[in-house]
């Protein structure tokens, strides 16, 4: 490990290698137009030096044409602008690999966060038996999700890792070559993604990477924490939404739920199929080689001949692994043991099973379905009431349900919804008899307002004939009034005498999800992140409480604005209110590539995850995380933000700006994801309809992250009017969290770049709105340096501000492109005779251009 400062060592690592390795990229001979290669760097100057003296995207186009293409017609012109296009998806590719390379490097594997870093810390503290006792109960579950930021088909993530391989071994020949299939490989999908395209693309990862880099993380622990002591806790679980996740996805279906799981489980048959024919290679002494042998046959047989006849099951596999161990310890000097305990690690955190299946639904959904069940029993003539349940109050459903005792089939009923709903639950006893429990046995709810939700999906599964179900029940809390009343919601569940011994059978453990991006779509950034902490603190409360031990599941996506940004950093913040025996959350798209694309990065991400928990739990000398002081200022900033966050939502250009001046109805076309890119199949623009991603993504294009700041600068600036800009340096002196929310606003501001927009100023419809977007991160740009004391945004994160740099230049031109096309549309569509074909080449100019800027942003969390 260098001990040069890892901004120095990003700059030789990174930046110098992807300039070498770009100058032989943009020199390989597979245009289709002369001189793409050439041209582009001319280009990408014009545009900085364009913006740098007030030029729109549209002069700055026209300037480039003037200077060196003057001879090429309309269309010439244009294809050379899809060209630039394909070249700069191709340089934010060669960037990922350059960096991936690179990431042991830049990044100290045993430094601050590492396990080894914390066993040391913990022996120099005394406080080794604490650390173990930790362990023995902690877990953290990365939940994979197919949630569409992640723009690379599954080909080009292939070459994304041979490419960081090559530049790690600096084989220029390899580089060469993989860099002229790059130049070749379509990276436009022209169908979109079934729902199980997406599970096999995101299986490629758990084959390949979290398998051997959870596992050396388990083993670590095993043999340098716990000395070979045998730990009953698995410690890291892998959670998996593809072919699970039916919320606002009509193309998840059972039958595609049981293939995704028939996958998961084949695919880790087959990775403990390739282990043990190295073991046997190994384990050539009488009394364990004819065992293995007999192993491999069955793993082969099962793998690739689909034949189940003298399968063992987990736990006779298990037993024989470990009667193979014996044999070798007692009779052939423990040779090889180290082998034989890797993959009895796997075994104990792998399963048949791979990945924990979550099945997800809305509770809208529930409602119709449950009403639907209620009202075909009764003309069935089986009625699951004796009286009314539609006309009654909330609190007599509940207790109405918690007395039901039918059971009910798929085929009962017509309602193709009511049909998949009740399949869905009988799929996931299917999957636990096939790959254990583990396979699938939580249930969220999405959009949970209520008690009732909870019960009624509750009551589903006990109607599936499955009177004490082998499942989580999760209510998802998302917006800001739901996180508000979601201490209430579980008062009523853990008084509830049905749902109080369901949870008794469970482990008396609660899962509770709580999700970001809806967060902070519906309330502003500051609002969301706080009523997410209070939640937290008062859902520990009430569970504590009633002796229940609550643990919370984070959909904190990718970037900032949907709760991503320093995911290791948030978690470490921390304090004992707040129930923290797992951390769980959400991983998607390009955050999946980038913090665990590799096996480097997938280890030392899923160690900064550990770490966060364990350094909360035994290092931190706090007892509580804010003081009452503090809290109340954070009340106060949050209070004003949201307030100003909910007055933009509401002005009357907001929808309008979104709808026209952005990419937003462009997300819908690239065939990225499964989801419809609205919840409604209405045509017209409803902002409840709008998908988070899409959302916070046309914000990103637009180079305003609005998700991220919008109301922090205004917050900020209110408490210094009032005189209270002291009790703000406070809070940021002691509270971990806070400081955390404002470096990651800080990360969201850094990626703006108003000049992009900036003609929009004049725009008589538009440049007043803009303008208040522009006073606002202006307004919290200058506040947030105030608090920090910082002269410049990420003054802290030197190599990660040189990241974002690096590949903010790279798609400065492409983002010009886009705008330039977006004005083109615009004027296009205001002249009647315009021509319609024209019009559709630039639509697929801004739909084409909006891969690579979403790509480029990978190292957003």
């Amino acid at each position: 490990m260098s001990r040069k400062p890892k901004l120095e060592r990003f700059q030789e690592n990174i930046s110098s290698k992807y300039q070498i390795y770009n100058s032989i990229f943009m020199t390989l001979p597979f245009d289709e137009i002369s001189n793409t290669g050439v041209l582009l760097p001319l280009f990408s100057e014009i545009c900085e030096k364009g913006y740098a003296i007030d030029k729109n995207p549209t002069e700055i186009v026209d300037k480039f044409f003037e200077r060196y293409v003057e001879d090429k017609d309309e269309k010439e012109k244009t294809n050379l602008l899809f060209r630039f296009i394909q070249y700069i998806e191709r340089q934010v590719v060669l960037f990922d690999a350059v960096e991936d390379a690179s990431f042991p490097i830049v990044n100290n594997m045993d430094g601050r966060g590492t396990l080894r870093n914390i066993k040391e810390e913990a022996e120099e503290k005394g406080k080794l038996d604490a650390l173990k006792i930790h362990l023995k109960r902690f877990k953290i579950r990365p939940v994979l999700t197919a949630h569409p930021t992640q723009f690379y088909p599954g080909q080009v993530l292939g070459i994304i890792t041979d490419l960081a391989e090559a530049i790690e071994k600096n084989d220029l020949l390899s580089i060469k070559k993989l860099l002229a299939q790059l130049g070749k490989t379509p990276f436009f999908k022209k169908e979109k993604p079934t729902p199980y395209d997406e599970a096999v693309s995101l299986i490629w990862y758990l084959e390949n990477v979290f398998y051997h880099a959870a596992s050396k993380i388990y083993n670590y622990i095993q043999q340098n924490i716990f000395k070979d002591e045998e730990i009953d806790n698995q410690v890291i679980d892998l959670g998996f939404w593809p072919g699970g996740d039916r919320d606002g996805n009509p193309f998840v279906t059972t039958e595609i739920t049981l293939k995704v799981a028939e996958r998961l489980r084949s695919t880790i048959l087959l990775n403990y199929h390739r282990d043990i024919r190295k073991l046997k290679r190994r384990l050539t002494f009488d009394g364990v080689e004819k065992r293995l042998a007999r192993l491999e046959t069955m793993f082969y047989k099962n793998v690739y001949l689909r034949k189940e006849d003298g399968m063992l099951s987990l736990d006779e596999f298990e037993k024989e692994l470990k009667a193979i161990r014996h044999v070798v310890v007692t009779d052939h000097k423990s040779l090889f043991c180290a082998e034989i305990d890797d993959l009895i690690n796997k075994v104990k955190l792998f399963g048949y099973h791979f990945a924990m299946l979550d099945i997800r639904q809305d509770s809208r959904v529930h409602q119709g379905v449950f009403e639907n069940i209620v009202s075909t029993m009764k003309t069935k003539g089986t009625a699951l009431f004796s009286g009314s349940y539609i006309n009654v109050t909330e609190e007599e459903k509940i207790k109405l349900l918690s007395e039901v005792t039918q059971v009910i089939q798929p085929e009962y009923f017509e309602d193709e919804i009511t049909n998949s709903t009740i399949s869905s639950i009988y799929a996931m006893k299917t999957i636990q008899a096939r790959n254990g429990e583990r396979g699938a046995n939580r249930y969220i709810i999405s959009n949970n307002q209520s008690a009732l939700h909870v019960m009624e999906a509750f009551t589903m599964l006990r109607l599936c004939d499955w009177k004490q179900p082998n499942v989580d029940v999760s209510p998802l809390f998302e917006t800001v009034p739901d996180l508000q009343a979601a201490q209430a919601v579980m008062r009523t569940l853990y008084e509830n005498e049905a749902y109080a011994a369901h949870l008794k059978a469970r482990d008396n453990k609660q899962y509770i999800m709580l999700g970001f991006s809806d967060g902070t779509k519906d309330g502003g950034y500051l609002m969301a992140n706080w009523s997410i902490f209070k939640a937290k603190e008062e859902l520990t409360a009430v569970s504590r409480e009633y002796g229940i031990k609550v643990i919370f599941f984070d959909g904190r996506g990718g970037p900032p604005a949907r709760g991503g940004g320093k995911t290791h950093q948030f978690y470490a913040s921390l304090g004992s209110t707040v129930e923290d025996e797992e951390i769980q959350l959400t991983v998607q798209g390009q955050t999946i590539s980038s913090n665990f694309g590799t096996l480097d990065s997938c280890q030392y991400n899923l160690e900064q995850l550990l770490s966060s928990g364990i350094s909360n739990e035994i290092f931190s000398n706090t007892t509580a995380e804010f003081s009452q002081d503090d809290k109340k200022t954070m009340e106060a900033l949050a209070s004003v933000s949201y307030d100003t966050y909910v007055a933009f939502k509401k002005h009357p250009m907001f929808l309008p700006y979104l709808e026209r001046m952005s990419t937003l109805k462009y997300y819908a076309k690239t065939n990225i994801g499964s989801r419809p890119s609205k919840r409604s199949k209405s045509k017209e623009f409803n902002f409840s309809d709008l998908r988070a991603i899409p959302f916070v993504g046309s914000w990103s294009q637009l180079k305003q992250n609005v998700p991220g700041f919008y109301g922090v600068g205004t917050a900020l600036e209110e408490m210094e009017k009032k005189g209270e800009f002291d009790q703000v340096l406070t809070l940021y002196k002691n509270s971990a969290f806070f400081r955390t929310l404002l470096e990651n606003s800080m990360m969201s501001l850094t990626k703006s770049f108003f000049k992009l927009t900036a003609y929009m100023k004049q725009n008589e419809e538009f440049g007043e709105f803009w303008s208040i977007i522009f006073e606002e991160y202006e307004r919290t740009k200058a506040m947030l340096l105030k608090v920090t004391g910082y002269d410049e945004l990420m003054q802290n994160q030197p190599a990660g501000k040189a990241s974002i740099h690096a590949r903010e230049k790279i798609v400065l031109p492409l983002l010009t492109i886009q705008q330039f096309a977006l004005r083109k549309i615009q004027e296009l569509q205001k002249d009647p005779e315009a021509n319609e074909a024209e019009l559709k080449v630039y639509e697929k100019m801004v739909t084409r251009s909006l891969f690579g800027n979403i790509n480029a942003s990978r190292n957003s969390a």
